[in-house]
């Protein structure tokens, strides 16, 4: 028993999502394209299970969340792939591949064969017995990867309003849940052994404004510690968190987001790996031509910072998808991946975005006890990473664009002092123009064309964007006064 197809997307992520999209606009015809996936639902916008889901007031619920909302776009349901003949095969696992005979076997026994293959299998939530710690299967310890993981979380969240909550890690999933769990009326308390939250991207500097932000919310941070062992009652319910450090803490609830391994195991031995993902190139091609690779699970070169790397975040997901998708239907006119990373989060009334790398030295601007303030990193003499809190969507695009530019620092007092106008200056900067064609020449003679003066135009930007950049730091000025 069998089934083949042209293309196969093994994963129901995010990426598959936006992968379908791409195929769709790039004309596959109907039967030809065919989506595995575990989960029992078509693809959805991950971020959403720990912002708008476990909201107390008007959380989001499938189908509201489906791919591909996130970037303003067709929301694809069920019935969308059906209009498009895309095969979807749900609440199925895969339980191995043979890439040299390009065939996928399901649990049920199925041969599923393929002449190309996308590997979106994203990753999977670290376990705390992987710690040397047993619980995971008691009824109020909670992970969050997946749509039954959030409904399992809200459930617990809610028999536990007015109790105390254990979060357990300090990063993304850390942070956005015990901002939920805020929200939804639930005493909570952070333990995490670095020596402040997102430990792998905040400096301790930016680090200390959003714990000062969630202490006044209510929230205690335990830190330089780690979980030791869950004390439980007669039926098998969580009570209590001992720590290494000796600590006990009463709990009605545990949040457990201790980071996550990419999904390999079905290629290990097969394909070639590196920084714990499946290594592609820069058109997300896998060691085997026939396979590509996208999202959490793909370990790819980035241009910005000539080495590849493995990141884990959905916007990574996202347009790598597409790439991948174009790299396949137009390798001709498909360059490599060239991707400026990009993380950001968005709790309580807080919203930082971050670009490039954080290396180097650290130039801070801004007003640290207000709304609005942000970071600079300057690596080797270039701007190579950015970040700014309280933003407005022009102020994010400038500083993406900045960091893309990786400009030359001369001065850092100079970048300093000039703050968040230096992005929107250099971001409002005219790219240089193209050459213009060669004159041609006929014989011995030259032909030539009338002057365009596009120096003049030119010149005429600079100028703007100048006063423009200084209009926007002396207003930004005046405001802080």
């Amino acid at each position: 028993m069998g089934r083949a197809f042209v293309y196969v997307i093994l994963g129901g992520g995010v990426a598959a999502g936006y992968a379908a999209l791409e195929f769709t606009r790039r004309g596959i015809s109907h039967g030809e394209l065919c989506i595995i996936s575990e989960e029992p639902v078509a693809p959805y916008e991950r971020p959403a299970l720990s912002k708008g889901f476990l909201l107390p007031e008007a959380p989001a619920r499938l189908p509201s969340f489906h791919t591909c909302v996130g970037t303003n776009e067709e929301r694809l349901t069920p019935k969308w792939y059906k209009e498009h003949g895309i095969e979807l095969v749900l609440a199925t696992r895969v339980k191995s591949a043979d890439v040299r005979r390009k065939t996928l076997l399901t649990a049920t026994g199925e041969t599923i064969s393929y002449k190309i293959l996308i590997i979106a299998t994203g990753a999977r939530a670290l376990q705390l017995e992987e710690f040397g710690v047993n619980g995971s299967n008691a009824e109020n310890v909670c992970y969050l990867r997946s749509v039954d993981d959030a409904t399992r979380l809200v459930n617990v969240m809610q028999s536990s309003s007015g109790g105390n909550a254990v979060v357990i890690g300090g990063g993304y999933i850390g942070m956005e849940c015990a901002a939920s769990l805020v929200i939804n009326k639930v005493n909570v308390t952070m333990v995490f052994p670095e020596v402040h939250c997102m430990a792998r991207l905040f400096t301790p500097k930016i680090a200390s404004y959003y714990e000062d932000f969630y202490k006044s919310k209510g929230v205690k941070f335990i830190k330089g510690t780690v979980l030791s062992s869950l004390e439980k009652d007669s039926n098998g319910k969580v009570t209590a968190v001992v720590l290494r450090d000796g600590t006990n803490l009463p709990a009605d609830m545990v949040v457990v987001g201790i980071g996550i391994r990419p999904n390999t195991s079905l290629f290990e031995g097969q394909l070639t790996l590196e920084k714990g993902g499946i290594k592609v190139n820069g058109k997300m091609q896998t060691s085997n031509t026939s396979v590509y690779a996208v999202g959490d699970v793909a370990a790819f070169p980035v241009k910005l910072f000539g080495e590849t790397r493995r990141l884990e975040h959905v916007d990574s997901a996202r347009k790598s998808a597409r790439h991948a998708v174009a790299a396949i239907m137009d390798p001709g006119k498909t360059g490599d991946f060239d991707y400026l990373p990009f993380f950001y989060s968005r709790v309580f009334s807080l919203s930082w975005q971050f670009y490039g790398d954080n290396v180097g030295e650290i130039v801070y601007y801004g007003d640290f006890l207000g709304s609005t303030f942000g970071a600079y990193w300057v690596n080797k003499g270039q701007l190579v990473g950015s970040f700014l809190e309280g933003g407005t969507k022009e102020e994010y695009e400038a500083i993406a664009k900045a960091t893309k530019l990786k400009p030359v620092i001369k001065d850092i007092a100079d970048l300093e002092q000039q703050g968040l106008s230096f992005a929107l200056s250099v971001s409002w900067q005219p790219q240089p123009l193209p050459l213009p064609p060669p004159v041609p020449i006929h014989g011995d003679s030259l032909e030539l064309e009338k002057p365009r003066y596009a120096w003049h135009a030119t010149a005429g930007v600079v100028v703007a964007a100048s006063i423009a950049a200084f209009a926007y730091w002396y207003g930004r000025r005046r405001r802080v006064w």
